[in-house]
């Protein structure tokens, strides 16, 4: 593995660290939005969404017989909404409520949100830090050919 890989392998991370973070401040921000979009002529709540990250390179049978699993890091799949129901409030005077007098509430838990949030940005910390070790290392091997 080259050191210019390393820090593309890094660089990737660290992308889809930030569109992650991105995401769950949208999903905290929206916490209470109780229209989020307009379906089928009534509104429905914010809807919870995620990010799926995968590898660059597929890991395949083929790949690995061909011994090509090198490393060549992640990227965003796509983002996708969280399927939980959403949770009912009884709330008669909301102008959002039903004729029961109930309230939708997006399906988002701030407080599982909010360790997304420590978790990603711990992931983020810590590829900043490869990254800054790997060019350190580039760094250092110039000097060297000096």
């Amino acid at each position: 593995m080259s050191i210019f890989q390393s820090l593309s392998i890094s660089g990737s991370a660290l992308t889809a660290n930030r569109l992650k973070l991105d995401v769950i401040s949208s999903n905290i921000a929206n916490a209470n939005t109780t229209r989020g979009r307009y379906v089928n002529g009534e509104w429905q709540p914010y809807r919870r969404k995620m990010v799926e990250v995968t590898p660059n390179k597929p890991h395949t049978f083929t790949n690995y017989l061909r011994q090509e699993l090198s490393l060549s890091g992640v990227r965003v799949n796509k983002i996708v909404e969280d399927t939980t129901p959403f949770q009912a409030e009884y709330d008669p005077s909301n102008p959002d409520s039903n004729k029961q007098g109930y309230v939708m509430r997006p399906n988002v838990d701030v407080t599982k949100e909010m360790v997304d949030l420590m978790s990603t940005s711990r992931a983020y910390e810590a590829n900043i830090t490869a990254f800054n070790a790997g060019k350190s290392m580039l760094l250092k091997a110039l000097e060297i050919g000096r």
